[in-house]
Formats: C-alpha cells, structure tokens, sequence
C-alpha cells in the first residue's frame, strides 16, 4: 500500500512539475527568461563571490531595495537597478538571479539570470585594477551552463523555444573598457601611447562582435544593447578634472561617443547578417545626459554631487561605504555614488527603455521585443 502511495505521489509531482514549466515557457503575457550581462551598472550581487575589490555589499548600498529589507544585496546603488525594473514591468515575478549566487538553480534560472560583474567590460584586461571581475567572455562562458541547465529542465526542443522565443538578451558594457583600461591614469598611459582611440575601438567592437555572435549561436534572439553614457559627467571625473558644475570631461564623452557611433553600425550589420535575430539600442549616452542637463524637471535637486560618496566637491572619490556622507533624500539625486544612477533615476532610464520612442531605444522598445 505504502508503494502505491509513494508512486501516486510521485505521478503528482511529475504533474504539478511539467504543468509548472509548461505554464512559464508557454505564457505569452510576461517575459520569458531575462538574461543580463554587463558590468556594475546592472550587477545583482556576482562580486559577493569573488574575491574583488569592487563590491557593493556594504551598507548603505540597498537601503532602498524592499526585497532584501533595506540590506545590501551587491547592488551599486540604493535600491533597484535598471535591470530589476524592466525584468518587473515586463511581467517577471522574480528578479534574474546572480549566477554565481548557490541559489540560482531549477526553475529560478527560468526567469532569467544576472552574469553582470562590476569593473567587467568587453576586453578581458578591463577592471584589472579591481583583481578580479567577470569579464564578457566569462560572462557568457557561464551563460553556456545555464544554457544546458535550461534543456535538462525544459527538454531540449522547448528549451530551444524558450530561449529563442521568450527570452531577452540586455547587454549594458563598454563605459569600463574606457574608464577602467583606456582612461585609467598610469596603469593605461602604455596603452594609449601605442594605440589610437580608433584602433583601441576596433579592437573592443571585434571582440564585442564575436561575443553577441557567441549569444547567438547559443540561441539568443532578442537583444538590447546599452550604449556608452556620458562617462564624463559622472561625479567622479567632474570631481578629479576639478570641474564645474555644467562641465564635464571632454575626452571621455568624446571617446563615448565615437564608440556608439560604431556600435550602431555593428548593430545594423548583426541584424542583417544573423537570421531571425532582432538586436535593439538603447541610447543610454542621450537618455542620461537629456537627465543631467534637465534633472530639476525631473524633480532632481544636483545631477553632480553623490548622494552617498566622500572626497571633493561633488562627493566622488570614496565610492559609498559606512562611512561616507549620505544625503538626506535619495529621490533627489541622480547619482547615488560617485558613478552609479540612484534608483529614482534607474525608474526614469528603465520607462524611456521600456515605452520610449526611437531617440532612446531603436528600432522598438521593450515591450514591443517582448511581443514579438
């Protein structure tokens, strides 16, 4: 009797399991699987694994994000990031999960899963500084894991599906490649004197290329691609080029800028030349400086000064810690840290991703790749 039972139970739970992953992989009113690569400005937590010196699971980093309580989560920020948002408003009852975190196995890695690192970019030397980060290549080395963990729990034509079908791609890098290897005071100066900015963004957009192809070739379809912001407007430049407050640094914005102009044209090619594939930009460059030069219509008070950060003017030389000033309204400011958006900023930038028009986000947004 006691065998039948245990058989008829486990006819129960094969039931109520494949019913459950059918239902997520065949819902066509949310978002699939929400996978996220980039660096600090998405990372949900992957440097609390590593032994770095970029981390941002100190207090009060997180005092805003609800899910942990006000606790630092590994967030490089008050609260949410853009990720976390869009991932919300396109349907997704749970945040991507860090991949290095033990928790994201089974069904959590169908609802996506964050590879983002702080101090990653696109070249593998980037964030060296920092000792350890994940890097593009690594970032989507761990993907191909979650790829095969994925057919093992859906089967592999549904799992195929899923990824294909159900799923975006959101790829948010390149701002450390600049600030972090070719920018960076001494530790680049050998860098830059052998190579021009053009050859230095040839060398990173091929290698960027071969990486987005990789993702293809393991079956992602819908993209979205993070340009370059304005890096020299960030607390931190204005704060150590001693700048003004409507100033900022010529060179870095320059060098963004002449990258994204190739980015869009990489774009345009992949789209063409990778079938079935749908690749979209987001301007973040535009999105954020539109935010810094009109924050007061924002509702912002400073779009220069950190609301949580020490050293100079504008409070951007000590990233945010225990012991840095916090100013009194986080809603306020657009900057938390000396180079990370607050959360209230983040909700502005993920609303223009998700519902903008194409001076933001082309050729559709986000909620139109979702549907397609």
């Amino acid at each position: 009797m006691a065998a039948v039972i245990y058989s008829l139970a486990l006819v129960v739970l094969l039931a109520v399991h494949l019913s459950y992953f059918g239902k997520v992989a065949c819902d066509d009113s949310a978002l699939g699987g929400s996978f996220i690569f980039g660096d600090s400005l998405v990372d949900a937590g992957n440097n609390n694994y590593l032994p770095t010196l970029s981390k941002a699971n100190i207090k009060p980093n997180g005092i805003d994000f609800k899910a942990s309580g006000g606790n630092p989560t590994g967030r490089y920020t008050n609260g949410r990031t853009i990720g976390d948002i869009v991932g919300e408003e396109l349907g997704q009852p749970n945040y991507a999960q860090p991949f290095l975190s033990p928790n994201t196995t089974g069904k959590a890695l169908l609802y996506g899963v964050n590879y983002a690192s702080g101090g990653g970019g696109v070249m593998n030397a980037t964030g060296r500084i920092f000792v350890n980060r994940l890097g593009m290549d690594v970032q989507i080395d761990y993907f191909n894991i979650t790829r095969k963990q994925i057919d093992k729990l859906l089967g592999a034509s549904q799992a195929r599906d899923y990824i294909m079908k159900k799923s975006i791609f959101s790829v948010t890098v390149g701002a450390n490649d600049f600030l972090n290897n070719y920018l960076l005071p001494v530790l680049s100066i050998g860098a830059r004197i052998s190579e021009t900015p053009d050859a230095f963004i040839d060398d990173m957009l091929g290698h960027f290329r071969d990486q987005l192809t990789r993702l293809y070739k393991l079956d992602a379809r819908k993209f979205v691609i993070g340009n370059v912001g304005p890096i020299g407007c960030i607390p931190y430049q204005k704060t150590i080029n001693q700048l003004n407050e409507n100033e900022c640094v010529e060179l870095a914005n320059k060098l963004a800028i002449q990258y994204n102009g190739r980015l869009k044209d990489l774009v345009a090619q992949l789209n063409e030349n990778l079938p079935g594939a749908t690749f979209v930009v987001a301007n973040v460059y535009d999105m954020v400086l539109e935010l810094i030069t009109n924050y007061d219509k924002y509702g912002f008070t400073t779009a220069t000064r950190a609301c949580c950060g020490n050293g100079g003017q504008f409070a951007g030389i000590i990233p945010c810690g225990p012991t840095s000033s916090l100013c009194k309204d986080r809603s306020k400011h657009v900057f938390w840290d000396p180079y990370h958006p607050s959360e209230a900023a983040n909700l502005i930038l993920a609303k223009k991703l998700l519902d903008g028009d194409k001076k933001y986000i082309s050729p559709m947004n986000l909620r139109q790749l979702r549907d397609l």
